[in-house]
């Protein structure tokens, strides 16, 4: 590869706070219980996160009934159906809840929405842990849609009584197209008080997109599960810079690179900086010669652990 060049580094990048919450939740179980610690699912999507767990004793499995009688049982930050809440407590399982507090607040809405009688109109992907724990809220209301053209064969049992809700992790633009979509066949749609798009996917979306208008090429640091991940490829994608998701450095394909003289490199909410920090080094060895940091907002936002959930020395 020809010459040197830049690497416009997004801020904010990585971890959010829910995924640094969840994380921290199955640390201290360790720490107080010792291995053997059980998460259903993976805790957040990246499997560098989840393997480091593993190392350290925490056992991922993929449904309740895999837990022994009596253990502890962890909630993945993606949130459960309240089925597989009670599933736990019929086995008699400590649990630990980990879901991300964003994600509690749509499974919230969505029992509001039921409980006044509305047919809800979930926009996400099927399939995703988040969006089956929201189905398991309300799942003789819901309706999920994965894009626009979904929205012509929905059926509702009252067109005036129709909210919608979304998974916190998907992209800003496309999403907005579906609620414009959904307003003009249902006028007096109904939806969440705030967002339900997460401030840190908003937040690394307009991060990327400032990336792609300077950049030759932007890669995003994130597993292929992941979700918030690959709708940064997709926002880099649809505003003109060729894009490429990394699971790490050995990703890293030169002639993505060859005629690159500047590279954008964020990574998504599940995300650690340590892998952020080895594809810097790694891109430093293809002729990466300086670093620029850009910073579109600042995060302060903290999730705090639950109490039950910390050692002595965090209470």
């Amino acid at each position: 590869m020809p010459g040197l060049m830049d690497v416009l580094l997004a801020n904010p990048r990585g971890f959010c706070a829910g995924v640094e919450r969840a994380i921290e939740i199955v640390e201290h179980a360790l720490e107080r219980h010792g291995p053997g610690v059980h998460v259903r699912k993976q805790i957040v999507h990246n499997r560098h996160v989840v393997a480091e767990l593993e190392r350290r004793g925490a056992v991922f499995v993929d449904e309740v009934d895999e837990v022994p009688d009596g253990a502890m049982l962890v909630f993945s930050a993606h949130g459960v159906a309240p089925a597989v809440r009670a599933a736990a407590a019929a086995r008699g399982l400590e649990v630990i809840d980990a879901t991300c507090p964003l994600v509690n607040k749509v499974h919230a809405e969505a029992r509001r929405f039921a409980r006044t009688g509305y047919t809800i109109v979930l926009v996400g992907h099927n399939g995703h842990e988040e969006v089956e724990g929201t189905l398991g809220e309300a799942p003789d209301n819901i309706r999920l849609v994965r894009d626009v053209r979904d929205v012509d064969a929905l059926e509702v049992d009252d067109p005036d009584r129709v909210a919608y809700l979304t998974q916190t992790t998907l992209a800003v633009d496309e999403t907005d197209e579906i609620v414009a979509a959904l307003r003009a066949r249902f006028p007096r749609l109904a939806g969440p008080a705030t967002s339900d798009i997460c401030y840190a996917t908003q937040n690394r979306q307009d991060a990327a997109k400032a990336l792609a208008a300077e950049s030759d090429v932007v890669l995003v640091v994130g597993s292929p599960n992941s979700s918030n991940s690959r709708r940064l490829v997709e926002v880099a994608e649809r505003n003109g810079a060729p894009a490429h998701l990394l699971d790490d450095e050995a990703s890293i394909e030169p002639e993505w690179l060859a005629d690159a003289r500047t590279v954008g490199l964020t990574a998504g909410a599940s995300a650690p900086e340590s892998l952020v920090q080895r594809v810097l080094g790694a891109l430093h060895a293809l002729g990466a010669d300086r670093v620029i940091e850009r910073a579109t907002t600042h995060e302060n936002v903290r999730f705090k652990v639950p109490a039950h959930a910390q050692t002595r020395e965090d209470q």
